[in-house]
C-alpha cells in the first residue's frame, strides 16, 4: 500500500501528476477527452489497479465543479435510463479487477483507452450518429461504460457517444453528463475502499494535495477553448493518449 508519508516521487513524476490533475479539471469544463490522457500516465506511475483508486476521488472533485456550473441543465430521463445498466457493468468490473494481476489490469486499461480514442475519432468523423431504437443501445452503452469506468475510470468516450447521439443541447449535454458521472463515481468509492482497498487515508490525503490543481484546471478549461483551436488541441491530445495507451499494453 502507498504510504503518503514515505512515498517519494521524482520531479518528473510530480510534474506528470500535477499535469494529470490539471487535465482532469479541464476535462469537466470544456476540453472534451482531456481526462483520458490521465489514465495511462497515472497507471505508469502508481500501477494499474492502485491508480484507479487515486484518480477516482480526483474525478469526483472535478465532477463537483461541473455540477456546480451545470446542475440546472441535466436531463434526468437519460441519467435514470443508463444508471441500472451502468451499475451492472460496475459489478462486472469489480469482479474482473479483483481476480486479475496488475499486468493484466494495465493491459485492459490500455485496451479500453485505445478503444475510447477510436470511438472519439469515429464520433468526430461521423457527425450524424444514428442509433437503434428500444433498450438495446442504452443497455450496451451502460454495461460497457460501467465496466470501463470501474476498471479504468475510462467511460468518458462511451458516455459522450451515447449523450451526443441523443442530440442534446450543449448545456443539457454537459449537465446530464456531469450529474451522471458524479453519481456513478461516488457509487464506486465504497468498492474501492472495501473490496479493492485502493482508497485509504494516505491516498485520500494525496488527492487533497492535488485539489487546488483540479480547481485551476477547471478554470483553465473555460479559457483554453476560447484561445486555442479546439480541433488542433484534440488531435494532439488523442495522439498522445493513444501512444500512452500503447506503452501500457506493450511496455
Amino acid at each position: 500500500m502507498l504510504d503518503f508519508l514515505t512515498f517519494e516521487l521524482n520531479t518528473f513524476q510530480w510534474t506528470m501528476v500535477i499535469i494529470s490533475a490539471l487535465l482532469i479539471g479541464m476535462s469537466k469544463t470544456g476540453i472534451s477527452g482531456a481526462g483520458m490522457a490521465v489514465i495511462p500516465i497515472m497507471a505508469a506511475i502508481f500501477g494499474g489497479k492502485l491508480s484507479t483508486g487515486i484518480v477516482l476521488p480526483l474525478l469526483s472533485m472535478a465532477d463537483v465543479f461541473a455540477v456546480s456550473y451545470y446542475h440546472r441543465h441535466a436531463n434526468w430521463s437519460y441519467v435514470l435510463k443508463l444508471l441500472p445498466w451502468t451499475v451492472i457493468g460496475v459489478f462486472v468490473g469489480i469482479y474482473v479487477g479483483d481476480v486479475i494481476d496488475d499486468v493484466m489490469f494495465k493491459d485492459i486499461m490500455g485496451i479500453i483507452v485505445m478503444l475510447s480514442v477510436i470511438i472519439l475519432v469515429w464520433r468526430d468523423v461521423k457527425k450524424d450518429i444514428r442509433i437503434p431504437g428500444g433498450v438495446l443501445f442504452p443497455a450496451v452503452m451502460g454495461l460497457a461504460g460501467g465496466f470501463a469506468t470501474m476498471v479504468g475510470n475510462a467511460a468518458g468516450a462511451i458516455m459522450a457517444l451515447y449523450l451526443l447521439s441523443m442530440r442534446l443541447p450543449k448545456k443539457e449535454y454537459i449537465g446530464t453528463g456531469a450529474w451522471f458521472f458524479l453519481i456513478i463515481n461516488l457509487f464506486k468509492i465504497p468498492f474501492h475502499i472495501l473490496v479493492w482497498e485502493t482508497i485509504y487515508i494516505d491516498t485520500f490525503i494525496f488527492d487533497l494535495v492535488l485539489l487546488p490543481f483540479i480547481a485551476i484546471g477547471a478554470f483553465m478549461g473555460i479559457y483554453i477553448v476560447k484561445i486555442f483551436p479546439e480541433r488542433a488541441y484534440r488531435v494532439f491530445l488523442l495522439l498522445t493518449t493513444a501512444i500512452s495507451a500503447l506503452v501500457l499494453i506493450i511496455r
